[in-house]
């Protein structure tokens, strides 16, 4: 049982011990849960920023529902990071629900996060709790973008992306976690909203993104069509909404590309076993281990938003940095929200119509992780 009111769940991992740097930065005491405390008190005390102000737990459990409601029972809020979340991540939120806890995460995967909706959505919304994914850079940033489009009168269709820049080569500056969520994508078709219907991406789309802020296009994919789609899908605001992901470094992102259509080819019709061996030889091939610490200097972030109606037209753009280090910031805005009751949603929703974009932006703003301008077309 937890005696602090926020649970990180996945604690040894490289996001959960970012949002623990920012709860402790916040002063919000927490409980560490993992399937190994020592191990888990080891990488804590190597990369967790100020532990020995912190006011923390660590309890062990197993991944079950059981041993999970358990050890989050006391907490009021769980931040889940437990991926990839198509394989494990409703536990956590059958044990939160159980549990009394709203339930926080950073994923992105469209397959997860529908049936996050569809299963949990309303029984989450009658105990008066919130159930949020992709509370992470890569989908929070955008959808504040697509929400300061949708602020100008008569927008209803939006185009996102998220472009990224990192350590150069493939995997660098990527969690392990990460990397083995993106290559489980090849498992889940991906979806796009379009006239208020979601379609299918094509196995082998991608995007040429021509922004303003590069020289030269950014090649970008669909990301599994990212969670945009989904939140924006019953949105009365919004017909349409196509979102894409790329990384500066567009020798790592056609690999990735030309990885999904071998899988495509050779791999998709083959038992779960093997599909599952390959996954890990691939995950083990491209991040080995988990990266060092997100430098300023290095790792920037573009996020957009284009927005158009039958007449007008606006470009939202949200310059970032260190978007790991900001998806901590993200978790302990709204674990701040929360455990003040502060919420305008319950149920299922974004950290963006949960807490309002505004104030995320602002929390944001004011660490110097993010900066937003809006452009009328």
């Amino acid at each position: 049982m937890a005696k602090h009111p926020v649970v990180v769940y996945g604690a040894s991992g490289y996001t959960g011990m970012l949002i623990m740097d920012w709860l402790i930065d916040q002063n919000i005491p927490f409980t560490a849960v993992a399937r190994n405390a020592k191990r888990t008190k080891e990488m804590m005390e190597q990369r967790v920023v100020r532990l020995e102000s912190a006011r923390y737990e660590i309890i062990e459990a197993e991944h079950n529902v059981e041993s999970l409601t358990n050890a989050f029972r006391g907490a009021k809020v769980v931040c889940n990071t437990v991926g990839p979340f198509s394989n494990f991540g409703l536990v956590a939120v059958e044990a939160a629900l159980k549990a009394g806890c709203h339930h926080l995460d950073p994923a992105g995967e469209q397959a997860y996060i529908r049936k996050v909706r569809d299963e949990f959505g309303e029984q989450f919304r009658q105990a008066g709790l919130l159930v949020s994914s992709s509370n992470a850079y890569m989908y929070t940033y955008s959808e504040i973008a697509a929400e300061l489009a949708l602020e100008t009168p008569g927008v209803d269709s939006l185009q996102t992306a998220a472009l990224c820049r990192g350590a150069r080569g493939a995997g660098a500056g990527v969690s392990v976690g990460s990397t083995a969520t993106i290559f489980e994508g090849y498992r889940q078709e991906s979806f796009y909203l379009w006239e208020n219907q979601l379609m299918a991406h094509a196995p082998d789309a991608s995007f040429e993104i021509i922004d303003p802020s590069f020289t030269q296009p950014v090649f970008s994919l669909p990301w599994g069509g990212t969670s945009l789609p989904i939140y924006f899908e019953h949105d009365a605001r919004v017909r349409s909404c196509i979102s894409s992901v790329g990384f500066y470094d567009n020798d790592a992102m056609r690999m990735v590309h030309a990885l999904g259509k071998k899988w495509e080819a050779e791999y998709k019709h083959l038992p779960r076993e093997q599909q599952d061996a390959v996954l890990k030889q691939i995950v083990d091939s491209t991040t080995p281990s988990m990266p060092p610490r997100e430098r300023t200097t290095i790792h920037r972030t573009v996020d957009f938003a284009i927005g158009r109606g039958q007449l007008a037209a606006v470009r939202a753009t949200v310059h970032g940095i260190t978007p790991y280090i900001a998806t901590g910031a993200i978790h302990a805005a709204a674990a701040l929200k929360l455990l003040d009751g502060d919420t305008a949603k319950v149920g299922f929703a974004s950290g963006s119509k949960a807490f309002g974009h505004r104030y995320l932006l602002g929390f944001l703003e004011q660490r110097g992780l993010a900066r937003a301008t809006v452009t009328q077309l």
